[in-house]
């Protein structure tokens, strides 16, 4: 048998419905991070992201147990989805088309541009600067928008995965980048922002 490091995502979720708790453990470690971040960057108040991520996972284990995970697609876009749908019913049960305010800890700083850019020292500065300015436009945009940025750019997923994530179709998923660039643009012209990096 593999050891349980060397297996995908996609097989250890297998082994953890054949009853390998461990598997769980080392699903959890893997994806947790990227999986807040995203909820985080969506809900944007620390407090209601840790209560939904823990939903997720509640429901991810449920899932689980169920059986009702195939390894058609990632791992992390399954959970991704989850998230998604766990999101979108706590907003169904507020009643509000809104995203809640921004807390002061929502900025994206917890992206490292460093991991981003790969840049000589003199132009860091400047590449930071941007990165700022960006984060700062991306926090004006529509929450639909601003999540299919996030998904895209920060999560690195494709559009066919950020469809499937969100429930939409590819097309609808493109519809919403296209609008949050040219947002953006217009924002950057409008604050005098230069989005270039160098």
């Amino acid at each position: 048998m593999k050891d349980l490091h060397e297996m995908t995502d996609e097989q250890l979720a297998l082994s953890y419905i054949d009853g390998n708790n461990r598997a769980f453990d080392l699903l959890l470690q893997r994806n947790q991070s990227k999986l807040f971040s995203y909820i985080l960057f969506v809900v944007r108040d620390r407090e209601k992201a840790e209560d939904i991520f823990q939903d997720t996972f509640v429901k991810v284990i449920t899932k689980l147990h169920a059986r009702k995970y195939t390894t058609s697609g990632k791992f992390s876009a399954w959970i991704m989805r989850i998230a998604h749908n766990v999101i979108m019913d706590t907003y169904r049960e507020q009643k509000s088309e809104n995203i809640v305010e921004a807390g002061e800890d929502n900025d994206l700083t917890h992206i490292n541009p460093q991991n981003i850019l790969d840049s000589n020292i003199e132009s860091q500065y400047i590449n930071d600067q941007v990165l700022r300015d960006v984060k700062r436009i991306m926090d004006k945009l529509p929450a639909s928008q601003r999540e299919v940025v996030f998904m895209r750019y920060y999560q690195d997923m494709s559009f066919k995965e950020i469809a499937e994530t969100t429930g939409v179709s590819i097309n609808t998923s493109l519809g919403r980048m296209r609008y949050a660039v040219l947002n953006m643009r217009r924002m950057a012209k409008e604050h005098k922002i230069e989005l270039q990096l160098d």
